[in-house]
């Protein structure tokens, strides 16, 4: 077990990794991708969420991808610059913990940020990318077949630390990816209620003010 002053020896550093991770998962792509097009700030209209499934709603499909493959590549550079600079394992998974929080709650967005699907998927890739295709299959499934994205992004959470447990993933990766999926889940609190009640938008529905 680490002694009190090399857990002290090693927190600058925990936080340096944290801090790098939550500076990328906040940068608004919805935001920035939308000025980029002309586009209305996706937070006025559709469910007021930055993120590719309201940018979509815009009826803009590219200024969509771009703002998917954004907020993904957030996620992956925030593993990939970590296990670039030798971070042990779990700190690598914490900082891609890190990103998807800054996603969430970004902090040029006032800490009003997204429901943090497409950064969930980045970081899954980069950490293990069988569990993160496994992940993202299943999304693409759901979402083909029911044209909701948020049942898409419900059933892919339940199903990413399932997939890190059946693959024999680290507990620091198992406990991140069951975060994360908490996470998600708390998001989706609102789409799940609509659901329910039969009121949830599918995708690619037309814009309304938020």
């Amino acid at each position: 077990m680490p002694s009190s002053t090399a857990l002290a020896a090693a927190a600058p550093a925990l936080l340096m990794y944290l801090a790098i991770g939550y500076l990328l998962g906040s940068l608004p792509f919805a935001v920035l991708v939308s000025r980029a097009f002309g586009l209305a700030d996706p937070r006025s209209y559709g469910s007021g969420n930055p993120g590719a499934t309201n940018v979509l709603r815009s009826g803009n499909k590219k200024a969509a991808l771009f703002t998917l493959l954004g907020d993904a590549l957030k996620g992956v550079a925030a593993v990939v610059l970590a296990r670039s600079l030798h971070a042990p394992e779990a700190v690598v998974a914490l900082t891609g913990l890190a990103a998807f929080v800054g996603h969430l709650f970004p902090l040029f967005l006032k800490f009003k940020g997204g429901k943090g699907v497409a950064t969930a998927a980045g970081v899954l890739l980069a950490l293990d990318p069988l569990v993160g295709l496994v992940t993202l299959a299943t999304w693409i499934g759901v979402a083909a077949i029911s044209r909701y994205s948020s049942m898409a992004a419900l059933i892919a959470a339940l199903t990413a630390p399932l997939a890190v447990g059946l693959s024999g993933g680290e507990g620091s990766r198992l406990l991140v990816v069951g975060l994360m999926a908490l996470g998600l889940i708390a998001k989706h609190w609102a789409n799940i209620q609509r659901l329910l009640a039969g009121q949830e938008p599918k995708i690619g529905a037309k814009k309304k003010a938020a």
